[in-house]
């Protein structure tokens, strides 16, 4: 493990729990989430799985004419009952990666539960309640969690990786969940803000962060009001998203000009 981790430092935690981010998220979920995080908890990077190893060049972006390399950092702050990863999502190597994702945890952290967070598309409306879609890797963390608004589902189709989080915890016998959070699928490539808060909020009740939503909240207020403006502007667009509001389904053909529109004004 130690050639393909890093530590900085030993984190001072006493069984954390660890929040996994996702970079590329629809919705920009993780980066989104985990950077509300850090700036709440002061967090610091204290160790990285080392990219070599699970990305290729092909997993490096250019935004802005500017390389954005993937990074997958471990964050340490006030709260020694939490720790945050924040990762790009691994090209090759999976089992791998993950494995030293849970070592790490097991040993610089004392982990004792894991919740991986995620972003899914739907065709819901941006002014729709966006709920937060549940799986479980043990029976007691569910038990435990009953009191929040958690909607539990089957995952249907190719494992994600959380999937696979869960599974290789679940040999670990770490009780870990992943929480899939809506996404206004026209809002997927340029952040869904409602969505975060949904994931936020839930972050909030279950660990009493006390978190200040102001600045969510005026990213929610300022996206409603330009896609408004947007409505106002495009008869179109106001008729697909009227159409989702009263929840009925829109072709592939409006999906796709729906998603077009949204994106070339809030781009």
């Amino acid at each position: 493990m130690k050639e393909q981790v890093s530590i900085l430092f030993p984190p001072d935690l006493e069984e954390a729990s660890m929040i996994i981010c996702w970079q590329g998220d629809p919705g920009k979920l993780g980066s989104l989430v985990s950077k509300f995080l850090l700036d709440h908890l002061k967090a610091r990077i204290f160790g990285e799985i080392n990219p070599e190893h699970f990305f290729t060049l092909a997993g490096v972006i250019v935004e802005d004419d500017i390389a954005q390399f993937p990074v997958s950092r471990f964050y340490a702050g006030q709260r020694r009952d939490i720790v945050i990863f924040e990762s790009n999502q691994p090209q090759i190597e999976r089992y791998r990666f993950l494995s030293c994702l849970l070592d790490t945890g097991e040993y610089y952290c004392r982990v004792k539960e894991i919740y991986a967070l995620g972003g899914i598309s739907t065709t819901i409306a941006h002014t729709s309640p966006h709920r937060l879609m549940v799986v479980y890797n043990q029976p007691e963390l569910r038990d435990k969690l009953q009191q929040f608004e958690l909607v539990a589902t089957n995952w249907e189709g190719p494992p994600a990786v959380n999937s696979y989080v869960l599974w290789l915890a679940q040999r670990r016998n770490t009780p870990a969940i992943s929480i899939w959070a809506e996404v206004a699928f026209y809002l997927a490539g340029v952040g869904d803000w409602k969505a975060v808060k949904s994931v936020l909020s839930f972050l909030d009740r279950r660990f009493g962060l006390g978190f200040d939503f102001s600045t969510i909240d005026r990213q929610i207020k300022l996206q409603n009001e330009q896609l408004v403006r947007l409505r106002e502007q495009n008869p179109e667009v106001d008729r697909y998203i009227r159409t989702l509001e009263v929840g009925l389904s829109l072709t592939e053909e409006e999906q796709l000009s729906l998603n077009g529109s949204v994106s070339d004004f809030l781009g």
